[in-house]
């Protein structure tokens, strides 16, 4: 399996995926990149992610768990570089939490399933939230929508 292609076991039953409970498990699951953002708290860099300008239509899950996260329906372009969306796909899909770190007051973003992190969001985004959760693509895994579903 290479790096790239490397995501967790089975991403469209996430409550029967067991876990991982130390890092090694983590870093067997994930890609260096993913780890890095998803366990470590890091960014990836601005318009280099693979959903940064995705139109494509389905469901955004937790690269680390397979976890629902966000809907294509509510993904709009911020100009930012990152995918953004005017809310969770379910207000318990995402844990917040303030982040204080590089001297900024933000308020961070994470998985509520693995705890994984998935970006920031912002009180700068679109009608009707007001929201912008900015997050690293590296952290999402896009499930393209069935044609049945969308016909």
């Amino acid at each position: 399996m290479t790096e790239q292609s490397r995501q967790p076991t089975d991403p469209t039953t996430p409550d029967e995926q067991p876990l991982p409970r130390t890092e090694a498990e983590w870093r067997e699951r994930l890609t260096s990149e993913q780890f890095e953002v998803l366990r470590n708290k890091g960014t990836e860099r601005a318009f280099t992610g693979e959903y940064a300008f995705s139109k494509e239509d389905g469901v955004y899950r937790c690269a680390g768990c397979g976890a629902e996260l966000f809907s294509s329906e509510t993904k709009y372009e911020s100009g930012t570089g990152w995918p953004s969306f005017w809310q969770p796909i379910d207000s318990d899909a995402v844990e917040l939490h303030e982040d204080k770190s590089l001297f900024m007051r933000r308020t961070e973003v994470t998985c509520a399933r693995c705890g994984g992190h998935l970006g920031h969001v912002f009180n700068d985004g679109p009608r009707p939230t007001g929201e912008r959760y900015c997050m690293n693509s590296v952290s999402l895994q896009l499930d393209p929508a069935d044609e049945e579903r969308t016909s």
